[in-house]
């Protein structure tokens, strides 16, 4: 795997759904879904890599901070795909604490690594982001807000693993009469 051509995927997958997400504004939520088995080539669940993993967030990191956003990261189906965010974060958007803490097979290797890598990680239940970003088929819907729009990315895999984009935009209210925003 090479390594430095990963961090650049990572990178210019978040930097080109920044830019498409036009709803996003500073202070919002960024989710992260990442399985690094599939990243690997592998079956998701059959391969965690802490060294993925760990490459994957601090390629985001400073990504996400550059667009004034925030990094949350959600963990596999084993912690009920609760999210480490920064504490800071969990109080500006009055979050919900659960306990728990990522283990690389119960939440994942991107988890631990945010775990590990963030300020003040706490561990939330669930999260309501802008914008977001599926490495692996993980499923990060739940955590982005409605109305979501899939954003097809020039990046289309991230090592071996299938991309998956999603952003907010409002709701089309209205009828045929109705005007909308570009």
């Amino acid at each position: 795997m090479n390594y430095d051509a990963l961090r650049k995927q990572v990178a210019d997958a978040a930097e080109e759904l920044i830019k498409e997400a036009k709803y996003s504004r500073p202070g919002d939520i960024f989710v992260l879904g990442c399985s690094t088995s599939e990243v690997l080539g592998l079956k998701i669940g059959k391969g965690s890599s802490q060294e993925i993993g760990s490459l994957i967030i601090e390629s985001l990191i400073p990504v996400v901070k550059a667009h004034a956003l925030h990094l949350a990261v959600q963990g596999c189906e084993h912690i009920n795909r609760s999210l480490v965010v920064e504490r800071d974060v969990m109080l500006q958007h009055r979050l919900e604490e659960v306990n728990v803490v990522p283990a690389l097979h119960a939440g994942g290797a991107c988890s631990v690594a945010a775990y590990e890598q963030f300020n003040q990680p706490v561990m939330v239940e669930h999260i309501t982001g802008t914008l977001g970003i599926d490495i692996g088929d993980t499923e990060i819907g739940m955590h982005v807000k409605h109305v979501q729009r899939p954003v097809r990315l020039s990046v289309g895999t991230i090592g071996e693993a299938r991309v998956t984009a999603l952003m907010y935009r409002p709701k089309l209210i209205g009828g045929e009469r109705a005007q909308y925003l570009k």
